[in-house]
């Protein structure tokens, strides 16, 4: 996989075998929509969001740094967003969320833009801090074992938004694990992970 970077780390194309990832754009607002409303998308994220806040999301998503759309190579579809919050909550450590759209589940979709978007960060986003976290609720099992076949380690966890989270890391020795390109039958979450620009 390789990580294609215009001027500077933002904005960037990222390539994978089967995807393309992009900055999301003012087009995308449909899938985004999906994205933020589904409420199995939702499930693990504090249920669906309306109203205003809503509107805000679909009016300020489109150029924000480090969020991407995430398309199929073959029909530029949108299958879901992987984001990258440089400072977060959590100690400013760069954070990676994500979101999938259910009829692209169980494809490995997930594990391979995960993957290519934490070996980028881990190389293009500056920090302080030498790792890249995810936080996913510690009840969503499906996104818990996406993580940890991507070789990033549960590090802590602690309660947040009224419910158990576990907080992983990939640090800069970390790699993406060798077959996690693989199509049908990929290990594969539920496709919501994070309370950055993607997960809240």
């Amino acid at each position: 996989m390789s990580a294609l970077p215009a001027e500077g780390p933002w904005p960037a194309i990222l390539r994978t075998p089967r995807l393309l990832l992009r900055p999301a754009e003012a087009g995308d607002v449909h899938a985004f929509t999906r994205l933020w409303t589904d409420p199995e998308v939702r499930r693990f994220l504090g249920g669906p969001v309306a109203g205003q806040k809503l509107a805000l999301y679909q009016q300020h998503f489109a150029g924000r740094p480090q969020v991407f759309s995430v398309t199929t190579r073959d029909d530029g579809v949108v299958v879901g967003s992987v984001a990258v919050e440089a400072d977060s909550r959590c100690d400013g450590r760069r954070e990676v969320s994500y979101a999938f759209l259910p009829e692209h589940w169980g494809r490995g979709y997930g594990s391979e833009a995960v993957a290519v978007v934490v070996g980028w960060a881990l190389e293009a986003v500056p920090s302080p801090d030498p790792s890249v976290i995810a936080v996913t609720q510690e009840a969503n099992v499906r996104s818990r074992r996406l993580l940890e076949s991507l070789g990033m380690q549960p590090v802590d966890s602690f309660v947040e938004f009224d419910a158990p989270q576990v907080m992983y890391s990939a640090g800069p020795q970390w790699s993406a694990p060798v077959g996690e390109e693989s199509p049908a039958g990929a290990v594969e979450g539920d496709g919501t992970a994070g309370g950055g620009p993607v997960g809240r």
